[in-house]
């Protein structure tokens, strides 16, 4: 049966290119000249919320991209010339008013409601009730959000190179590229399978044996699915093939034997959210971002702390990046110019793990001073100090990590060296708690969440991996994963698969 292409649909994946990689003539051009437009944003979400918010300097970027009813955009700018007025930021909204194109036409069309808001313009004071009336800044912006939301819609990343990809490995399928045919395998990877539903692991698919003196710090999936990076504590960074469990020799600077690496032993790394870029900090206080198609590293960052970096998170546009350490601080860094941005000062002892929320607003540290700590990602103002329950012997203990919990954003999941792990609120209430039971010998060590939240995994200093569910609450399953101490684990992003590390020299996959 032959499959039936649409012109437009084969436009809009040209424009998606375009656009991802910042041709902006070609894009106007090419949308302009076959009247097709793209209207794609990269989250719903974070856009409406960046329209609720008044973000506007966030909005306008992607507004000029994409192709909107004359009404709804002037609503749109119309709500920031207000804005910009009552903010006294005259340059702004005068620019606006009179440069765009938008407002150019509603000169022409609505000449009162243009003049209305140049008569706001030379005025010394701005009267909200008599702007905005029976409505208020906050409703208006609400009304356009769900305006401008109805109007976009979010595509997977790269259409065109994941298809070439797709058509790449058919024909290698097909036996129509002849082996040792060169192509691009990391950009030409067919779609990745999504597993229907969450179950937890129970079979050892790999096995990957590191030096007889070297052993993973640190392991983390790419957010794309593509890759399973470890890092590692004689100062390597190797990418892994999850599927087959030996090391990526499609990506050039391997198959040369050439490896992203540190002086020192790297405890910690972070993809960005497009699977691009790889940060990685080391025992020695240092951080380096890669390119982890190239190998290269395009940012040193020599000083970050001053003693081993303990993990590291991208903000979710890539250009700041939150780490923490044993020298009591949380801090963030822009990528671009290398520098410390904001520094997290209160912990009084090893910060293990620190997070942003989803919207980017705050920052969760946790520490061995047994607290969580939720601070103000802008002011660095620390909002609230919680101390999750302590361990069934009584004793307060360190916390390990804290991590976003699929289910609701106002949540994490809290994991402290006892034999429970906890959901919690950001104010520090217990929402939901699930534990082994075990008094002795069973501290959690690590964990981590599945994909959509529907499992939680605990690394026990017993060397055992715990199930549990959260649907009801309890111990689903459990299983002997390593012979000595295990270090910590990473979960898959759209599969059910778990690669668990420790200091018997192993990584090991799990599946269901």
């Amino acid at each position: 049966m032959a499959l039936e292409i649409e012109a437009r649909d084969v436009i809009k994946i040209v424009l998606q290119f375009c656009k991802e990689n910042s041709l902006n003539q070609t894009f106007q051009t090419l949308q302009s000249e076959c009247q097709v437009s793209l209207n794609t944003v990269d989250s719903v979400e974070t856009f409406v919320s960046d329209i609720n918010s008044g973000r506007w300097d966030s909005v306008l970027p992607q507004v000029s991209q994409l192709k909107l009813p004359r009404n709804k955009l002037e609503d749109l700018y119309e709500q920031i010339v207000l804005e910009m007025i009552e903010l006294r930021e005259l340059d702004t909204a005068r620019a606006i008013l009179r440069q765009t194109q938008v407002m150019g036409v509603m000169k022409q069309e609505e000449p009162e409601r243009y003049l209305r808001m140049e008569h706001l313009l030379v005025r010394s004071y701005f009267d909200p009730h008599e702007v905005y009336g029976d409505s208020t800044k906050e409703r208006k912006r609400a009304q356009i959000a769900q305006a401008v939301a109805a109007e976009v819609t979010v595509v997977p990343p790269s259409r065109l190179m994941a298809l070439i990809g797709q058509a790449l490995k058919w024909q290698q399928h097909q036996g129509l590229l002849p082996p040792g045919t060169q192509f691009d395998l990391f950009r030409g990877t067919a779609a990745m399978k999504q597993d229907v539903e969450d179950t937890y692991p129970t079979t050892l698919n790999h096995t990957i044996k590191f030096g007889t003196k070297s052993h993973a710090e640190c392991a983390r999936f790419s957010p794309d699915g593509q890759f399973l990076v470890s890092s590692s504590v004689d100062g390597f960074i190797e990418v892994w093939d999850y599927i087959s469990g030996k090391l990526k020799k499609d990506l050039q600077y391997q198959a040369e034997e050439t490896f992203m690496m540190h002086d020192e032993a790297v405890l910690c790394i972070d993809f960005s959210k497009d699977s691009e870029m790889l940060a990685s900090g080391s025992q020695d206080g240092k951080i380096k971002v890669w390119r982890i198609r190239t190998g290269l590293c395009f940012r040193r960052l020599e000083r970050a702390h001053s003693e081993g970096v303990t993990s590291l998170t991208f903000s979710r546009d890539g250009t700041q990046l939150l780490s923490t350490s044993f020298d009591h601080t949380a801090r963030i860094h822009g990528l671009k110019s290398g520098k410390l941005l904001k520094e997290f000062r209160g912990h009084t002892s090893y910060v293990n793990n620190a997070i942003f929320t989803s919207d980017g607003t705050r920052v969760i540290t946790a520490s061995s001073d047994c607290t969580v700590k939720v601070w103000d990602s802008k002011t660095t103002d620390c909002l609230q100090t919680f101390k999750p329950p302590p361990s069934l012997r009584g004793s307060e203990a360190s916390v390990n990590s804290v991590h976003l919990f699929p289910k609701n954003t106002e949540h994490i999941v809290v994991c402290n060296k006892t034999s429970s792990i906890y959901i919690m609120t950001l104010q520090g209430q217990v929402v939901k708690s699930f534990s082994s039971g075990k008094r002795e010998g069973g501290d959690f060590v690590a964990a981590c969440v599945s994909t959509k939240g529907d499992w939680i995994y605990c690394l026990g200093e017993d060397k055992k991996l715990y199930c549990f569910s959260y649907q009801t609450g309890g111990l689903e399953h459990f299983m002997m994963v390593h012979e000595k101490d295990v270090i910590g684990l990473s979960h898959h992003p759209h599969r059910n698969l778990i690669a668990t590390y420790s200091a018997d020299c192993t990584m090991k996959l799990w599946k269901p």
